[in-house]
């Protein structure tokens, strides 16, 4: 990698700068292997990177999805925030991001030339009640605060299991094992509360290298329904 690459840093999910869930968005990848997008990624060591490259199925670009220890086929903040930085110059109301899970359309409303604010419609996930529940609670010591609801499995490109809890505070106050949840595998851990019309959600994907992931596109609509604040 001897010439210069660049990037872009977006913080999504926020209006604040250096808040939210950071991204590095490399703007044109065409000149890196995969070795080389894994290894940036890893440099960075944000929850993810996204690497843009010609589109090949009718979309707008293709884009590539790593985190510092692999590639995803789909992954929310990544592929919102890469359609904010590559949507504003394109000048694009809807944007088609094509995934490893498919073209990802990306409707995008502006306020004046600034783009304020994105939705996406992401793959649509499959469902399995998860088979190693007794063990993931051990691991997270939320035996005694859990709600009713099942533990399940939720799939739409990245693995993700989801535990509900009795409250926010709960949901704040975790401190797994990050040991225990590294032996499930590739997936993200989500714990959630809701609290009328407020969500308190925490990700840990430590297998991926990311040991809790600021926020999560991918996760939290497969469970939390709109419209809802999430803290």
């Amino acid at each position: 990698m001897a010439e210069a690459v660049k990037f872009n840093i977006a913080d999504v999910f926020t209006d604040r700068p250096f808040a939210g869930n950071q991204l590095g968005v490399f703007t044109d990848a065409r000149g890196l292997t995969s070795d080389q997008m894994q290894t940036l990624a890893r440099e960075l060591n944000f929850s993810e990177c996204t690497f843009v490259l010609p589109p090949e199925q009718g979309g707008d670009a293709r884009i590539r999805i790593f985190t510092p220890e692999q590639e995803l086929p789909f992954a929310g903040h990544p592929t919102l925030g890469t359609a904010f930085v590559l949507a504003a110059p394109m000048q694009l109301v809807i944007i088609r991001l094509e995934t490893g899970s498919g073209i990802v359309p990306v409707l995008l409303e502006r306020e004046g030339a600034r783009i304020v604010f994105g939705r996406m419609e992401q793959p649509i996930p499959s469902t399995e009640a998860f088979e190693r529940a007794d063990d993931l609670t051990t691991a997270l010591g939320v035996a005694d605060v859990m709600t009713s609801l099942p533990i399940e499995l939720y799939d739409n490109g990245v693995p993700h299991v989801y535990v509900e809890l009795s409250s926010a505070g709960d949901v704040a106050r975790l401190e797994p094992d990050f040991l225990r949840l590294a032996r499930f595998g590739p997936l993200g851990i989500n714990c959630f509360a809701v609290e009328g019309t407020r969500a308190k959600t925490r990700c840990f994907v430590p297998t991926m290298g990311v040991p809790e992931d600021p926020a999560t596109g991918s996760a939290i609509w497969n469970v939390v329904p709109l419209p809802f604040w999430l803290v």
